[in-house]
């Protein structure tokens, strides 16, 4: 509805100007082959966030795990995949993470993932001594700002965007894994065992994208802020827009669930290598966040209508969020078409997951690099740590 909107020209903030979408593919495809020179992408997920300087720093934790059985790789991933995707949302332009495995100062996405990956490698979310790899809900429960902003090395030198938030998040998260046994197990809840839940219901070993999604979000649903509900249900990263038009209760509700999403693309990996065939990837949509955002503004597919969408700082509710970002969903359904049209693949072989990774991703983040100093996004976001 928004787009349709964009392409009347009846949007308060954005204008569209689909001429240039054809220069973003060639920007995003130019990009996929200095890092992916022969086609071979993996998908849009946190494992990619583990990788510096070459070395994977899941791939040396595993090795500890050589004496574990397959299913519970599954399961140490799946705890991994979650507490660090959760705790991923914007850190802001000023925090660093100094890694002590190479030494280099880290920020945003590629620093917080390394240090969410310390403080499990470390065994901080886990409440067993003797089984540090895992996340469990007593041990996240127990989370602390002060845990968190230590493990993150963060404080009034190295300012971190919404610790507080993120800290609520991870107790959310412990709370919800108790209020879930179906998924999480009843005993000893622990986000792992959801790799059990998926199993058993995975069809000839087969299991649908979708379905990895609706248990997330079923699962997990309850941990975010209070925002927009329906039925008593909070609806998470949903938001108002005039724009987006119903006869029912869902009247002006736009969907975006960019984190729940994240982490469904991160646990396609750890299901199929214990086993199981994901189907269906191009049922999820692509990711609503700054980078992809960023990049159909700085390539000139959209362009602001006026300076206050530039110029002031905006909160992820405000109605010029809302459109960006449903203007960006919309959007990267038409750059994979393109960009795969020039590639000549088809979704099969290149499915939204790696246009993301390959991709339009790492393009917004490169294009950012190259008109700003900071590389930060083209729009100023105030964060609470729970959305982008």
């Amino acid at each position: 509805m928004l787009m349709a909107r964009a392409e009347a020209d009846e949007l308060e903030h954005f204008g569209y100007r689909p001429d240039a979408l054809a220069a973003a593919a060639d920007y995003v495809i130019d990009t996929i082959r200095h890092a992916y020179p022969t086609l071979d992408i993996p998908y849009h997920a946190r494992w990619r966030h583990f990788v510096v300087d070459g070395r994977d720093r899941w791939a040396v934790l595993a090795n500890r795990c050589s004496d574990v059985d397959r299913d519970e790789i599954a399961r140490i991933r799946i705890d991994l995949a979650v507490t660090s995707v959760l705790l991923d949302a914007g850190a802001g332009a000023d925090w660093r993470y100094r890694d002590s495995v190479s030494g280099r100062e880290l920020a945003r996405s590629e620093g917080l993932a390394i240090a969410s990956f310390d403080m499990f490698a470390g065994g901080t979310f886990s409440a067993d001594p003797d089984r540090p790899l895992r996340a469990d809900a007593e041990a996240l429960e127990s989370v602390s700002d002060s845990d968190l902003a230590k493990g993150f090395q963060a404080g009034p030198d190295n300012p971190l965007v919404g610790i507080e938030g993120r800290a609520s998040l991870v107790r959310q998260l412990g709370r919800a894994l108790r209020g879930n046994p179906e998924h999480f197990g009843a005993a000893q809840p622990r986000i792992g065992n959801l790799f059990d839940y998926l199993q058993a219901r995975a069809n000839g070993g087969s299991l649908p994208a979708v379905d990895i999604l609706t248990s997330v979000l079923t699962g997990l649903g309850e941990i975010w802020p209070g925002r927009v509900e329906l039925d008593d249900i909070n609806l998470g990263d949903v938001w108002r827009h005039p724009a987006a038009a119903a006869d029912d209760v869902t009247d002006g509700l736009v969907p975006f669930h960019k984190l729940s999403q994240w982490l469904t693309y991160s646990l396609i990996e750890p299901l199929e290598e214990a086993g199981l065939t994901v189907s269906g990837l191009d049922a999820l949509t692509g990711l609503a966040e700054y980078r992809n955002g960023g990049l159909f503004l700085d390539t000139g597919v959209l362009v602001p209508k006026h300076q206050a969408v530039i110029e002031q700082a905006h909160r992820p509710g405000d109605v010029v969020i809302v459109e960006w970002r449903a203007l960006t969903i919309a959007l990267l359904d038409r750059l994979a078409v393109d960009v795969r049209t020039k590639l000549g693949l088809d979704d099969k072989a290149f499915p939204l997951a790696k246009v993301l990774e390959g991709g339009s991703w790492g393009a917004g983040r490169r294009i950012a690099a190259e008109r700003r100093p900071d590389g930060a996004p083209p729009i100023r976001l105030e964060s609470d740590g729970t959305v982008f």
